[in-house]
């Protein structure tokens, strides 16, 4: 009898445990795609949602139908493919015009649902003048080339301005970034109070010759100080042995470590070292892949939370 009350004390103080972590939590991020470059059926896509809730919206959109079987596979969803992108998704938020961040939404339009596609002015114009014409696909949306279907809804972002996003519970913040000669998107997402940040393809600002991620920065140190900002989500596509100008708008681990460290002395390092951030947009080949995280393990000098997401496998903030 006292081993049999001991063990299920014990089981109490476990679910005990397991639901003040659950409480803790205010993210679930489904990777449908994790890379950049020639591999179509891993590109940038992330679903994210509150931490226990359905409703979704997807940060960029380069794999979807390949990246949701990959998630159904792992246990991730109980609904079939096609139903998790047409229920789960209830929005896309594409950073910028580029195909490896938007060409599933494209191929999967077809079969897809009511959505609205939140973007910068500029990608909404691709969308409208390259994407969504009836030369190259058919017109899903509601403005461009007629006939328009009417499926999405194209809603242009305000740098700034937070936006509710419709049938969930997460409001959206944008910022502007520099990618080469193209305007990028960093998407700030709110979920009560709590954030996640999201960065579309961008280089370092001193490359760039911008001040793009100092101003970024400055926005989000006080959620860093406050702990209130849960992951930071942020590409690095090439090796150290990238030439500067051939980076073309995109990171190396000595260039993030750097913005990190910029970032660092308007936060404290001691609040940065809690912050979880996801390597997002590395370009195979495999060996690069692999020389990327390990160049970022070694130029860890600030020890930080580098995390390395995997297709179809959740991760929860």
């Amino acid at each position: 009898m006292f081993l049999y009350k001991r063990l299920a004390l014990l089981y109490t103080i476990l679910l005990l445990s397991l639901t003040v972590k659950a409480q803790n939590k205010s993210f679930r991020v489904v990777p449908l795609g994790v890379k950049g470059g020639i591999d179509e059926s891993n590109l940038s896509a992330y679903m994210v949602a509150p931490y226990g809730s359905s409703n979704y919206i997807c940060l960029d959109a380069g794999t979807l139908h390949y990246g949701i079987q990959k998630a159904v596979a792992n246990k991730v969803f109980t609904l079939p493919a096609e139903q998790v992108l047409r229920k789960y998704i209830k929005a896309y938020f594409i950073s910028h015009s580029h195909l490896d961040h938007l060409s599933g939404l494209i191929t999967n339009s077809p079969d897809d649902s009511t959505k609205n596609i939140y973007a910068n002015a500029d990608c909404i114009e691709v969308f409208k003048n390259n994407y969504f014409t009836w030369k190259s696909w058919a017109n899903f949306a509601n403005e461009g080339e007629k006939p328009q279907l009417n499926k999405y809804h194209y809603q242009v972002l305000t740098p700034g301005n937070e936006v509710h996003v419709e049938g969930t519970e997460l409001k959206v913040q944008s910022f502007p970034l520099s990618h080469s000669n193209l305007q990028s998107t960093a998407f700030l997402v709110n979920s009560k109070g709590n954030y996640l940040l999201y960065l579309g393809d961008t280089g370092p600002d001193e490359v760039e010759k911008s001040h793009n991620l100092q101003n970024l920065w400055q926005a989000i140190a006080p959620l860093v100080k406050t702990g209130k900002l849960k992951a930071l989500m942020i590409e690095v596509s090439f090796a150290n042995e990238q030439p500067d100008k051939t980076l073309f708008g995109h990171f190396t681990p000595n260039w993030l470590m750097k913005e990190l460290t910029a970032l660092s002395q308007l936060t404290g390092l001691k609040t940065l070292q809690n912050l979880n951030i996801v390597i997002t947009h590395v370009k195979p080949p495999q060996n690069q892949i692999e020389r990327i995280k390990q160049q970022l393990r070694a130029g860890n000098q600030l020890r930080l939370h580098f995390i390395f997401p995997e297709q179809g496998k959740a991760l929860a903030f």
